[in-house]
């Protein structure tokens, strides 16, 4: 009886998790739905609501939003929206903060998250993936001595946590597994790996990261 439970716990609990994901994705994106005049909301045109009809809009908006900034005129929009910002307290803080890590994520030249990492931590002789961010800067880079890369340690089975450390670069090695790979094996607390790949000809970890 036990073993029947759990099979069916196996089956019901990622689909349960998955229909509750894709449900609030859904949900929040219905609210800009708002942003429509009452007279054209679906309810008001067919008498019902139509769920999803507002991730249709919000992704019409951002690919919207993306053609126009690409131009002469919506680029001057852009800078001056972001004068804007920068003359209200707290607002301007935390919007800049937040563009400039959405800027290294999703920069398609930027190499933040686009390459999966082992390193031993949290002690040594105990490994661990993570994930490249780019390389340390500021003042930080006054105190130390070698080549340095950043990382981001993520959590089991939560990887929005997690932990930033700076390492020297021959104490990293660089994995021959994608990124999404990498995520499915860390939320699986190890039970999904990847599949084997040829092992590579041996590299010194230093020069294994451009």
């Amino acid at each position: 009886m036990k073993r029947y439970f759990l099979t069916g716990l196996l089956i019901w609990v990622p689909l349960a998790i998955t229909t509750w994901v894709l449900s609030l994705i859904v949900n929040t994106m219905d609210q800009s739905l708002l942003l429509l005049p009452t007279a054209i909301h679906p309810h008001t045109l067919f008498g019902f609501n139509i769920p999803g009809a507002g991730v249709i809009l919000t992704l019409a908006i951002i690919l919207l939003t993306g053609l126009v900034t690409t131009n002469f005129i919506g680029q001057k929009l852009v800078i001056w929206w972001e004068r804007l910002l920068a003359r209200i307290p707290f607002v301007n803080s935390v919007y800049n903060s937040v563009k400039q890590v959405s800027d290294t994520l999703f920069s398609s030249t930027g190499q933040a998250f686009r390459k999966a990492l082992l390193i031993q931590y949290p002690h040594e002789g105990a490994w661990t993936i993570a994930f490249l961010t780019g390389k340390p800067g500021g003042d930080v880079l006054n105190h130390l001595k070698g080549d340095y890369v950043s990382v981001y340690v993520p959590t089991t089975p939560n990887p929005t946590s997690g932990f930033f450390l700076i390492l020297q670069k021959k104490d990293v090695i660089e994995l021959e597994m994608s990124v999404d790979e990498a995520l499915k094996y860390i939320i699986s607390m190890g039970v999904v790996a990847p599949p084997a790949r040829p092992k590579r000809p041996f590299i010194a970890p230093n020069n294994q990261l451009s």
